[in-house]
């Protein structure tokens, strides 16, 4: 929920008074969804919530026509603050990514050694996919025309960072196919760790 708090406060002040359409059409012209964890449909529930905490005020609700009614917010003082605060906490701090792929990989031994090395591999080419996607995006006229310079240098941190885990699977999808001992039978009489227990089974 931080993250999402840190969006929709810097965006409400970024773009102040503001409808809550255009803060979630903005979150999702970023891909907020993807990288940031910001699910479209909570955007507007955590408007309300900021407003009940007083880091947001309501400042107008008006409707036309047929349309729903649409409420305008901006940042109190102590919304100001908090998102300040969060914005250096993140800026200073250091969170790993949750990526439910490293806790599947702990559980690389209950896997064939086939399925692991081809499981493998086509992350990667997922992952060759995102990158292309991405260089393709910093060369249009979209990053260069219609968003600040500095969303383009985020561009270029998500591609540097797949291509890293794009090279890292290939290199242990080839260990993997080569032969290296990882699974509990093979490590049965070797030296180092013999924590697994007998129930794992000894895939091939």
């Amino acid at each position: 929920m931080s993250s999402t708090r840190l969006m929709i406060l810097g965006l409400v002040r970024w773009m102040q008074p503001v409808h809550g359409y255009d803060v979630r059409r903005e979150l999702l012209s970023w891909g907020a969804d993807k990288w940031a964890n910001v699910q479209p449909g909570s955007i507007y529930h955590a408007l309300r919530k900021l407003t009940e905490e007083g880091l947001l005020r309501a400042v107008a609700t008006e409707q036309v026509g047929a349309r729903p009614a649409r409420t305008t917010y901006e940042v109190t003082p102590v919304g100001e603050d908090e998102f300040q605060g969060l914005l250096r906490g993140f800026w200073w701090g250091l969170s790993e990514p949750l990526d439910p792929f490293s806790a599947a990989f702990g559980f690389l031994p209950a896997l064939p050694r086939s399925e692991a090395a081809a499981a493998l591999r086509n992350r990667a080419n997922l992952l060759r996919a995102s990158v292309a996607s991405m260089r393709a995006s910093l060369e249009s006229d979209w990053i260069r025309k219609s968003k600040p310079v500095h969303v383009a240098w985020l561009f270029e941190l998500w591609s540097e960072r797949a291509e890293a885990e794009l090279g890292w699977c290939e290199r242990i999808a080839d260990r993997i196919e080569s032969g290296v001992s990882y699974l509990p039978a093979e490590l049965e009489n070797a030296e180092g760790w013999t924590g697994w227990n007998d129930g794992v089974p000894d895939a091939k």
